[in-house]
């Protein structure tokens, strides 16, 4: 077992991840990794609903497609994440606020799990079959990157298709006390949020309502265990610790797939 990730504190990510980027001189070339359409048959019991209506499986896994921070002499208060995201919105149908965040937690994950290879567009499609980016029945996300209303799941108490999970935070997040339920846009599971909560927007706490500390957060989750996620294996193993169902993983694959593409032009 990995041990509990901290909330980060102190300067915000965004700009500790933009210094390195100036740096490291990222570039933004997408990549992608040909394969097999191709899943194991694994026990369907996943541990989070799907909320999301079925998607067209794709025929690549996103690699290592990213975006490029600030170029070195950008006009003070110049935010690019926001730049890119605005521009790529439409073209994704993905609110520009959603799409931000994801971009955030690829960033992070260059600079502390750089093996990850993990792509913007994968966290993006678990947002999409979660949430539909925090836009879960009827709610929007606002501008401060949390939904109109909390999205809360299902009690998780052994019904169909879902895992018996007995109350494990008093209710803090779910407001359950008998039963734990997924919380937020990536629709955490309380005991899985509190050992790899992070604090995405840099306000100094870990909200998984807000879509920056969950997108992080679901970065972390998904990049751990040493997975590579710019390989097959690696990117099925980490989205099926995610919801261990294969009909979920060709979801997450076909939304996943089409933004990366459509961010490319494709």
């Amino acid at each position: 077992m990995l041990s509990p990730l901290p909330p980060r504190r102190g300067r915000s990510l965004l700009g500790r991840l933009l210094v390195v980027g100036l740096v490291l001189g990222i570039g933004g070339l997408g990549l992608a990794v040909l394969v097999d359409l191709v899943t194991p048959t694994r026990d369907s019991k996943p541990e989070t609903p799907i909320t999301a209506a079925p998607v067209r499986p794709g025929s690549v896994i996103p690699g290592d497609a990213g975006v490029v921070p600030a170029p070195q002499g950008a006009p003070a208060g110049h935010d690019p994440l926001t730049e890119w995201a605005t521009k790529l919105s439409n073209t994704v149908d993905v609110p520009a606020r959603a799409l931000r965040a994801y971009a955030l937690a690829d960033l992070a994950m260059r600079v502390e799990r750089p093996r990850c290879r993990l792509s913007w567009a994968t966290v993006a499609g678990i947002g999409r079959i979660e949430s539909n980016h925090g836009r879960y029945g009827g709610a929007t996300l606002t501008d401060e990157g949390r939904p109109s209303r909390p999205i809360i799941g299902i009690p998780l108490d052994g019904g169909p298709n879902v895992r018996a999970i007995p109350d494990s935070d008093g209710g803090t997040l779910d407001g359950d006390t008998t039963w734990d339920r997924a919380v937020g846009p990536l629709q955490f599971i309380p005991g899985t949020w509190k050992r790899y909560a992070a604090d995405g927007n840099g306000d100094g706490r870990a909200d998984p309502q807000q879509i920056d500390d969950a997108a992080v957060t679901a970065a972390r989750y998904l990049c751990s265990a040493n997975r590579d996620l710019g390989e097959a294996k690696g990117w099925w193993a980490a989205v099926f610790s995610y919801n261990n169902s294969t009909e979920y993983g060709q979801k997450v694959f076909g939304v996943a797939d089409t933004y990366a593409r459509r961010s490319l032009g494709r």
